[in-house]
């Protein structure tokens, strides 16, 4: 996966978990998916990090906000 297919199929996790959790702010789901993508960078196969983006974002929403 290049990078601007990466960034296609993050933005479209962004979509996604936006219609999961209407509640959260966009701009909540937006950073905590970019925090997952930040701490899978380097990692050499990009592959499946879309989806493990996804699923660890899942499970931080999912989760009380903490400030």
């Amino acid at each position: 996966m290049n990078p601007q297919e990466e960034d296609r199929a993050v933005a479209k996790v962004i979509d996604r978990l936006a219609e999961k959790f209407p509640e959260e702010p966009r701009v909540r789901i937006e950073q905590t998916v970019h925090e997952q993508q930040e701490a899978l960078a380097g990692n050499p196969v990009r592959d499946y990090v879309p989806v493990l983006i996804e699923h660890a974002a899942k499970n931080r929403l999912r989760s009380p906000a903490t400030i």
